[in-house]
């Protein structure tokens, strides 16, 4: 299994890291061409209004195909560029996922924490590093809430879609990479 990670900006390194650890081949996706060669993808954190003027347009263009038919994770930024809706401001996103996202809704850089809930991916609680973290506000119809930070989804999914508001690259628990890992396995299979 080939798995692409976004990589313009952001901590796509630890993604890559804690993917092949995971036992995935990784390739680091800057091109239109690298679209041909993976079986599911990342969107890491970072700057999702900065994602959208570094992507040249043939790139934009193969990523919003390859989220609408593909295994896509997102986390952090990842997840504001998957979302149908963004606030705060408003901003194009791809419309992989029917959520609406609030862009740094916790606050600033300083307003940043680590969290611990309870979750749809077993029974030990989930650390979750929330770095100038988006909120999703709702989602649409069959859009799986498989993690909540007061009352909000922090972590979803809808058929090979998952988007994450937190970095899980950043935790030592490895269950939110490998359940986009099962999503990928299942649509390849």
């Amino acid at each position: 299994m080939t798995i692409g990670v976004l990589a313009l900006q952001g901590d796509f390194d630890a993604h890559r890291r804690r993917l092949e650890e995971l036992g995935a081949t990784v390739i680091l996706v800057r091109k239109a061409e690298d679209f041909d060669h993976i079986d599911g993808l990342v969107i890491p954190g970072g700057e999702s209004t900065t994602f959208l003027k570094l992507l040249p347009k043939n790139v934009l263009e193969r990523l919003r195909d390859f989220v609408h038919t593909k295994p896509t994770f997102g986390t952090c930024a990842g997840a504001i560029l998957l979302a149908k809706n963004v606030t705060n401001p408003d901003q194009t996103g791809l419309g992989a996922l029917d959520m609406t996202v609030e862009r740094n809704a916790y606050g600033r850089q300083i307003d940043s924490t680590i969290l611990t809930a309870q979750t749809k991916l077993g029974s030990e609680p989930l650390e979750m590093v929330f770095i100038r973290a988006p909120r999703i506000q709702q989602v649409g119809e069959g859009v799986e809430v498989l993690a909540e930070r007061d009352g909000y989804p922090v972590l979803v999914r809808k058929g090979s879609v998952m988007a994450a508001t937190f970095h899980p690259e950043l935790s030592d628990d490895t269950r939110v990479h490998a359940e986009f890992l099962k999503l990928v396995k299942n649509g390849t299979a």
